[in-house]
């Protein structure tokens, strides 16, 4: 049997899913040397344009080997979130069968997957006037204030967001004031041991931990080394405010003093890569409540034997497929 899509039938939607680092988008630039797909990023921070080196964006030449999507969205201080993303990814899905090609989901950020796949809660709609208010407090003790705010009425998602991620605080506060209850209690409409409402052959990339968090070390090294600080001092210079959600990604938030002050470099290259550790480490904890997913295991810089498994799966579940 070879890897192609069954007549008659959409072309499969498959996931490469997994921590930061761990290789997801070079084994998805490897897989389209073998099969006619295409990307569709599962990031939160790529959507941004002009934040490329801190984001981890695909270079030029995995660009050129594999068609990507979703990647350069909307500017760092437009909104973005998981509904749009669900939005925006189901027509690139339309687009890519339309075409007869496979479309693969490709990252890391697993409320934008679960978003897609499985379906968001509904939250209360926007109350303007509690909004103003609570940007009038955030303008005046700064968005550390509705962090405490946040942390008393809701600690599970006081400690989810960022204390300077004003957009984020804002909302978490407005519905839990506005009658929503906290925003980490609010039930959910998807249900992890169901089925998916939108069927998926999802695998998760794994790595040792210690190979990994050494790797996710030199990759923060060699973003500095390509100009992460230059491109964070333009995004400073073109205005875009700190406290905005796409400025609180990591690297950038930790890099604004330093291109403000010219100081502090060693400090927040080293806070940098423990956050960077921990954000790794938050994401294997998701994905692996995720249900549905296949394991496979990698070492960083090395994509032979995944790529193998990888395949195998596929045409596994394309089997099992074709079965019924």
């Amino acid at each position: 049997m070879t890897p192609a899509a069954r007549a008659g039938a959409p072309p499969p939607l498959l996931a490469l899913l997994g921590p930061t680092g761990v290789g997801k988008t070079r084994l998805a630039a490897a897989l389209g040397e073998l099969l006619p797909i295409e990307v569709i990023s599962v990031d939160s921070r790529q959507v941004y344009r002009r934040m490329d080196i801190g984001t981890g964006k695909p270079s030029v030449a995995e660009r050129a080997a594999v068609r990507h999507h979703l990647l350069d969205v909307v500017e760092p201080d437009e909104a973005y979130d998981a509904a749009r993303f669900a939005r925006d990814a189901a027509a690139a899905i339309d687009d890519i069968r339309a075409r007869g090609r496979w479309p693969v989901l490709v990252g890391g950020t697993g409320l934008y997957y679960r978003a897609l796949v499985r379906g968001l809660a509904p939250r209360p709609p926007a109350d303007p006037a509690v909004r103003a208010a609570l940007r009038a407090e955030a303008r005046a003790g700064g968005p550390e204030a509705l962090h405490r705010r946040l942390a008393a009425v809701d600690p599970a998602s006081a400690a989810r967001i960022h204390p300077r991620d004003q957009v984020r605080l804002v909302r978490a506060l407005e519905v839990a004031l506005t009658g929503g209850g906290a925003p980490s209690a609010a039930p959910r409409t998807w249900s992890p041991a169901g089925p998916p409402a939108r069927p998926v052959v999802a695998f998760g990339l794994t790595a040792p931990r210690d190979l990994l968090y050494a790797a996710l070390d030199a990759r923060v090294d060699r973003m500095l080394a390509a100009g992460l600080l230059a491109e964070v001092r333009g995004l400073v210079e073109a205005g875009f405010d700190a406290a905005l959600p796409a400025m609180q990604g990591i690297g950038y938030r930790h890099l604004v003093p330093v291109a403000r002050t010219g100081t502090g470099l060693p400090a927040a290259v080293a806070t940098m890569k423990r956050d960077t550790r921990r954000y790794a480490k938050r994401q294997w904890t998701w994905f692996a409540r995720e249900p549905g997913l296949t394991w496979i295991e990698t070492r960083p810089g090395e994509i032979g034997p995944a790529l193998e498994r990888l395949v195998r799966g596929i045409l596994a579940a394309q089997a099992a497929a074709d079965d019924r």
